[in-house]
């Protein structure tokens, strides 16, 4: 076989810099992947704690932790000036009451219970509350149309729907959900209502100056304008959602939070009664640390983070 003969290389000059190499996929340097470690988590976190998020924080701390003082003196000395303390059970009795209840399911079975049913209702009463309202608020036919029946059921309590909500639906767990959807349903379509109306009309104008389309213009103009009024609602109709779902378990449930509570009331077992409420109020309060996340991711341009200007 003949071999063929190499190409000589050109020389190079004294002071003259060596030619680079040709380039070729041989000679690519190997792309380098960003791997994320403790270090660069850690990092990451540590440039969102300001100052005013850790007073913030304090604040919070300081103040739970005095509203369990509170409760903690007036059962030790059993304080009777008005307010009685006598049969209202000690911290160490509630949480002796917990690691009891802990041993079994009927306490987490419960829970999973309340959740599941509002989380059903609220996140209806988003898909219904929050497309109507944008739909009222910005069409005033729509507006016409609608805003006489919302004002005559309106004003009625989520508890008052308790005996139409049982002869209206099958069962007992359907009636529940629509009790906390007729909760949460107003304070997200009356916000959604109030958001669209306090838009800046320049911003419309100008995304019809742009040959936005009407569904361009709710997409990118009057659905991210009414955004902070929205959340409002979001979080005024999950805590009356939570009102009314506790009410109407406690009245026609079987199950739930709220029947939990009922039950140890009519067991007068007092532990468990202060165990229900407090159960009941750090599942609001998770269910509103959720919904002022997400709005702080929704709406970077506002401060919903703690210690921002709210």
């Amino acid at each position: 076989m003949t071999s063929t003969p190499e190409k000589p290389e050109a020389p190079v000059a004294e002071g003259q810099a060596a030619p680079a190499p040709a380039a070729g996929p041989a000679a690519a340097e190997p792309e380098v992947v960003p791997t994320l470690s403790f270090r660069t988590v850690a990092r990451s976190l540590l440039k969102h704690v300001t100052r005013d998020r850790i007073i913030t924080l304090l604040l919070g701390c300081i103040s739970i932790g005095a509203l369990f003082l509170v409760w903690y003196l007036g059962t030790k000395y059993r304080f009777e000036f008005y307010i009685r303390f006598k049969n209202v059970p000690t911290p160490a009795e509630v949480f002796h009451q917990l690691t009891q209840v802990g041993l079994s399911n009927k306490y987490l079975v419960n829970i999973a219970i309340s959740v599941r049913r509002i989380l059903t209702g609220f996140f209806i009463a988003i898909a219904i509350g929050v497309p109507l309202g944008l739909l009222i608020g910005k069409y005033e036919r729509v507006r016409d149309l609608c805003m006489p029946c919302v004002e005559i059921l309106r004003p009625i309590p989520a508890i008052a729907w308790v005996p139409m909500s049982i002869m209206l639906w099958p069962n007992n767990e359907a009636a529940i959900v629509f009790i906390t959807f007729i909760g949460a349903f107003f304070p997200i379509l009356l916000n959604t209502i109030h958001g669209v109306h306090s838009l800046d009309g320049v911003l419309v104008r100008a995304g019809r100056c742009l040959g936005a389309n009407e569904a361009q213009l709710f997409w990118n103009v009057i659905l991210p304008g009414s955004l902070p009024h929205i959340f409002t609602g979001l979080a005024v109709g999950m805590g009356v959602a939570w009102v009314s779902l506790i009410a109407a378990e406690m009245i026609s449930g079987q199950f739930g939070v709220g029947y939990f509570t009922w039950e140890a009331y009519s067991l007068v077992d007092y532990p468990a009664i202060m165990l229900g409420m407090i159960t009941i109020g750090v599942l609001g309060l998770a269910c509103s640390g959720v919904i002022r996340l997400v709005g702080y991711f929704l709406m970077p341009w506002l401060s919903y983070a703690p210690g921002g200007n709210r």
